[in-house]
């Protein structure tokens, strides 16, 4: 075999020479940055000249060593025990509409249960007329759907209620993630075990050591839940259930019990620790109202952000985020690069479905000025993504919940960028 030459040929380092040369030219609108390296490109580098790993050599796929920093992120201070806290989906990384797997943010109040499949069983008990036990063999020869649907914990963007706390959107906004569920209808489950006539309301219960427990009004089960045994193809997580979750699309994330054993139904609902003291939202004059299901209308920029500066300088810009809505789908998404003063209607693309994440793009020449970044997301329910100053007008400032109001960066005209608040 001939041995691979590492020098160009003196016409073909001409034609890169000159290919250069007008790329050099494109430096003064922004787009390229000419002799700074180009030995990357005009001379053969390792990964051109020795032979890979082969097919076994990763049976099951990992993204690029290079690709390492994009992670979930723990807050430590933000409460005393991991078992019983958060880390976010690093939301400035990513694009399209679906989140990997590995990069789905975690919620936990007692730690990841580690189940066995194969012990795991699923009870419906309560007002019914066959309280039935269902392995996992029997729930999957039931009639299987794919939905794609975004989940969001109610507390995401909760510490921005008084002001600017975190910078970045993945600590911001970074409790909600948007993947394709496969599962079984839930009324399929309840329509099996015969739900009385008095049984209007649902307590979902998990395996794992918080016992996690919520109630559902029937009217919710029985529409478009799911019982879910996995997500994006593969079998769920074990931090995000396995082997089987309640799919609760639109409402908060904590009812979508995880680790899912046991469904009781009722005649009104339980009152539980996590539907009183927790999951409620407190009002100004110190009142709780609780109930609030469902997530409403709510949009990010995630690029550029804090944690994705601009370091191209001036010229072309493509601005990226994230919108979504319990309440159906995301009819449009507006953008404003002077703090509210302006809007512009960014371009949505990629699929656009009720009750999961849209992705919006908006492109613009940067002039290298300041800027203070806004979206602003209107679902197809005619609901408006409203300021913070206008929810707080409604509910005061010590709410922890459902903070859906609009989120601001400022821009730095060295392509820092600072979470700020322009109410």
């Amino acid at each position: 075999m001939a041995e691979r030459q590492d020098t160009l040929s003196p016409s073909r380092r001409g034609f890169l020479t000159g290919g250069l040369m007008g790329a050099a030219a494109l430096a003064a609108t922004g787009m390229a940055r000419a002799g700074e390296s180009e030995e990357v490109i005009t001379e053969i580098q390792d990964w051109n000249r020795y032979p890979g790993d082969g097919v076994d050599a990763r049976p099951y796929g990992q993204p690029s060593q290079f690709e390492a920093h994009v992670v979930r992120k723990n807050v430590p201070w933000l409460t005393s025990d991991s078992i019983s806290s958060v880390n976010f989906t690093p939301l400035h990384e990513l694009d399209g509409i679906i989140t990997p797997n590995g990069l789905c943010f975690e919620r936990h109040h007692g730690g990841i249960a580690e189940i066995d499949p194969a012990a795991h069983r699923l009870m419906i008990n309560g007002l019914v007329e066959r309280p039935l036990v269902f392995t996992m063999a029997d729930l999957k020869r039931f009639p299987r759907e794919n939905r794609i649907y975004f989940l969001e914990c109610a507390a995401n963007s909760g510490m921005e209620w008084r002001g600017s706390q975190l910078n970045g959107c993945q600590f911001t906004h970074g409790m909600v993630h948007c993947v394709a569920y496969t599962g079984v209808r839930l009324k399929h489950l309840l329509e099996e075990a015969g739900v009385k006539t008095e049984g209007k309301w649902l307590l979902a219960e998990g395996a794992d050591a918080s016992a996690m427990t919520r109630s559902i009004p029937m009217e919710k089960a029985l529409d478009d839940c799911m019982v879910a045994f996995a997500m994006n193809g593969e079998a769920l997580r074990p931090e995000q259930g396995y082997p089987i979750r309640l799919v609760v699309p639109g409402w908060e994330g904590n009812m979508w019990i995880k680790w899912l054993r046991r469904l009781e139904v009722g005649d009104q609902p339980w009152e539980q620790r996590e539907e009183t003291s927790k999951y409620t939202d407190l009002l100004a004059n110190g009142k709780a109202r609780r109930f609030t299901w469902v997530m409403d209308v709510k949009s990010v920029i995630t690029n550029p952000s804090p944690q994705a500066p601009v370091t191209h300088g001036k010229g072309p810009m493509v601005l990226s985020g994230l919108a979504w809505s319990g309440n159906g789908a995301i009819s449009r998404v507006d953008v404003s690069v002077d703090g509210g003063r302006n809007w512009h209607t960014a371009r949505i693309d990629g699929p656009s479905l009720p009750m999961a994440l849209h992705r919006f793009y908006h492109e613009f020449d940067w002039d290298g000025s300041e800027l203070f970044l806004q979206s602003r997301a209107i679902d197809d329910k005619g609901f408006v993504q409203p300021t913070k100053e206008q929810l707080r007008a409604v509910r005061g400032p010590n709410s922890i919940y459902h903070n859906n109001g609009i989120q601001t960066w400022h821009v730095g005209t060295d392509g820092v960028i600072e979470n700020v608040e322009i109410s």
